[in-house]
């Protein structure tokens, strides 16, 4: 009798809530959503795809195979790759070492530089480019100042030691969002038990926080990998598109005014996909198995 009036409880609650009832009416709230999903990652997808493997003779490998075999795409393909894994780790560490510190301060500091943070997150393509040129340019104001007071010349912003420094700066803000969180979480009262145990500062570090933070600091890197690699529109302000990277590559081949060529263009956004998907599925896999042996 006791769990009759209980279903019939728990059945009324639900109705109340609108629970089984409404999801037809929230899966029409989501039509609109999935249908610009569609259009806009979906079709595109498709037509890359199509345009990358299909010939007027029918499916091909030929243009992966003339991508491969050419060492000007190869040498896109290393540059991006060293921007990306270089920018990602040096952006990991530098805001691993600035999360760790806002961790300790005020709440009001804490809240000011998570706003500010925040906001020059929201600051790439072309103004962060622009700035990276007034400030460290040729004639830019540290440039100058360097040169006439202590008659040095700083290195060469539109060179890839430059571009680096610029991924490395517009990496910092998603980076330090992104490992916020993790470090906030950390208990001081597992260090200090560790440490009545008679625990060292990097038996601490090496037994206690780093696993801890190890699945944010892995999931932090694969998506500043990611989004390096697809970083397009500040490189080529900087560099006016004379530096050889992938994105480059594929924007001019789609919008250059010698050669046209949409399929190859395709092609080479496959690849892209592909090292990006193979990132992500390493990222699942260590999380999987940080997530096993937490158990």
């Amino acid at each position: 009798m006791t769990s009759l009036l209980l279903d019939r409880h728990c059945t009324w609650d639900a109705r109340q809530a609108g629970g089984p009832q409404r999801r037809p009416l929230a899966l029409l709230w989501l039509l609109p959503l999935l249908l610009l999903l569609g259009l806009f990652s979906l079709a595109p997808l498709g037509w890359v795809l199509w345009h990358a493997l299909w010939s007027p003779e029918g499916l091909t490998l030929a243009r992966f195979e003339s991508i491969l075999a050419s060492p000007f795409y190869r040498q896109a393909f290393g540059k991006s790759l060293w921007l990306a894994s270089l920018s990602s780790l040096a952006g990991l560490l530098i805001a691993g070492v600035a999360a760790a510190a806002l961790s300790r301060v005020t709440s009001r500091w804490r809240d000011a530089i998570i706003a500010f943070t925040n906001m020059s997150s929201n600051m790439a393509g072309v103004p962060l480019a622009f700035a990276f040129i007034v400030i460290l340019g040729t004639n830019g104001a540290i440039t100058l100042l360097a040169r006439q007071w202590w008659g040095i010349e700083l290195f060469d912003l539109y060179s890839m030691k430059g571009l680096l420094l610029l991924y490395i700066y517009f990496q910092l803000p998603l980076a330090l969002l992104l490992l916020y969180p993790a470090f906030d979480n950390l208990q001081p009262q597992w260090q200090e038990a560790a440490a009545l145990l008679g625990a060292r500062p990097w038996q601490i570090l090496r037994h206690i926080t780093l696993p801890i933070l190890a699945p944010a600091l892995l999931g932090t890197f694969m998506l500043l990998f990611a989004n390096a690699m697809g970083a397009y529109a500040s490189a080529y302000a900087l560099t006016l598109g004379n530096i050889n990277l992938l994105t480059i590559r594929i924007a001019s081949l789609v919008s250059g005014e010698l050669f046209l060529e949409p399929e190859l263009a395709a092609a080479l956004c496959v690849l892209l996909l592909l090292i990006l998907a193979l990132v992500g599925w390493a990222n699942q896999l260590l999380m999987g198995r940080f997530h096993y042996a937490a158990r």
